[in-house]
């Protein structure tokens, strides 16, 4: 028994997923056989590029997540630094004072060494005072505070620090604190 074509329908192989089942059943078989070259081939050129494109996306992750990874590990210190250059203001502020009582005092002289120390300690850990004094005023890392009339400091250049400033490694942790120039006293006579 011999079936005819009618009742033995050709398959078609389909293999874009946005085909429907009602699209493979009526598709016609097709006899041209460039077109299908022509589309097979366009075919593996976008999905070169898309693998050439998601691998690039995959590469520029991997670098962002390390670049994140080692600033975080480089930078997380951070807060504990910035606690402490708080508690060294308060320190410098109490041997300034003990100072002005008596410069001879061996409390004192240890109280200095105490205080290398935790610049010492603070310096190892990558932070790092900010000149400023006579320096030009620099708003990335100065923050003025005051103006003083001053006819021996240059205008935009910081007179003196009121409280120093810190970089951690690269980053600014906390900004000098500054009195910057008003230029020359000006001088008023009343008739």
């Amino acid at each position: 028994m011999k079936q005819s074509s009618e009742t033995n329908p050709r398959k078609i192989d389909v293999t874009d997923d946005d085909a429907s089942a009602s699209d493979v059943a009526t598709a016609p078989a097709s006899n041209d056989g460039e077109d299908d070259g022509t589309n097979l081939q366009a075919d593996l050129e976008r999905f070169r590029d898309l693998a050439l494109r998601t691998q690039a996306d995959f590469e520029n992750f991997k670098k962002r997540t390390t670049r994140e990874k080692e600033d975080a590990i480089k930078y997380s210190n951070s807060s504990l630094l910035e606690r402490l250059i708080a508690i060294v203001d308060n320190f410098e502020l109490g041997l300034s004072a003990a100072k002005s009582e008596s410069a001879e005092s061996p409390i004192l002289a240890g109280m200095g060494m105490v205080l290398k120390q935790i610049t010492d300690f603070l310096a190892e850990n990558g932070l790092q005072p900010i000149a400023a004094e006579g320096q030009r005023f620099d708003p990335n890392l100065h923050e003025a505070i005051a103006h003083e009339a001053s006819t021996t400091v240059p205008e935009e250049h910081v007179i003196r620090p009121m409280r120093r400033g810190y970089k951690l490694k690269d980053r600014l942790l906390r900004p000098s604190t500054v009195v910057v120039p008003s230029g020359p006293a000006k001088y008023t006579s009343s008739a």
